[in-house]
């Protein structure tokens, strides 16, 4: 059984993210916590990362207490109607991030509604909220939109890096059963470029975990196409090694993913070092 945490923005309720773990619940039996994170939780994310200050959030207002209770009793609810063993925090007033950086060492998995989380922030980097939100957690992260095709293929990205030989490792370890499914690992280099980095050595790893497994490479400029490229495919997972210990904001800007995520058509599947 794993421990997988639900995180949510405390009044925006993931549909999307609960029917993700809903569906690895039928694979095998997770134990779920949910995690709802209050508004005024937002004006300390910066603190963390040492990030230029943002602006100001009121202290949560009754009405979107009520909000809160009412997405943790629909979240139990769920629950217990799926037949998914569960526990909630329920004391969302109190000073929240620390406890969810705190339990991730201590979980297997965060599931996070990346197109919902803290969506009512107007500004122009309004995802950074969502990306520094997992900044330093121990454990992978799966991002997921609110519709989606639960994966019937897998796609390893694979850039050369130990992060995303890490997050290939990590996704075999905890998902054996989604190992069955039809695997590309896929290297986007650079044109005119021969060879796949450690080729033969990340084929012979890969080939122990994933029973179907076919090697791409792509010879293109990965931000520019990947993302293109990975639409086309149906109902796929992307499992990326996409940030470090120096946060996700910095490094999802600098990264091919980071267009993945913001198009909210597929799951992602994150873990770093």
């Amino acid at each position: 059984m794993k421990k997988i945490i639900l995180a949510f923005d405390g009044t925006h309720f993931s549909e999307g993210a609960f029917e993700f773990a809903r569906q690895l619940n039928k694979i095998s039996p997770i134990l779920l916590t949910g995690v709802f994170l209050p508004q005024s939780e937002i004006a300390v994310l910066w603190g963390y990362a040492d990030a230029p200050v943002g602006p100001l959030i009121p202290v949560m207002d009754s009405e979107n207490s009520m909000l809160v209770r009412e997405n943790i009793t629909r979240f139990e609810d769920l629950c217990r109607q799926h037949g998914i063993k569960h526990r909630v925090h329920k004391d969302f007033h109190d000073f929240v991030l620390p406890e969810l950086k705190r339990e991730s060492t201590f979980a297997d998995l965060i599931i996070l509604g990346s197109e919902v989380f803290y969506e009512n922030i107007a500004i122009r980097d309004s995802d950074v909220y969502m990306q520094e939100a997992l900044h330093d957690v121990a454990c992978p992260v799966i991002l997921v939109p609110e519709k989606f095709d639960f994966p019937k293929n897998i796609i390893l990205a694979y850039d050369g890096k130990k992060d995303s030989i890490f997050a290939i490792k990590q996704f075999a370890y905890l998902f054996p059963e989604l190992c069955k499914l039809p695997t590309t690992l896929v290297y986007a280099g650079k044109e005119g470029e021969e060879d796949i980095p450690h080729g033969e050595m990340m084929v012979e790893l890969a080939g122990m975990y994933f029973s179907h497994l076919t090697i791409n490479k792509l010879n293109m400029k990965p931000r520019k196409h990947f993302a293109t490229w990975m639409l086309e495919k149906e109902a796929c997972l992307l499992v990326a090694g996409s940030f470090g210990r120096s946060g996700l904001s910095q490094a999802l800007k600098e990264s091919f993913v980071k267009e993945i995520i913001s198009d909210h058509k597929l799951p992602v599947f994150v873990a770093h070092q």
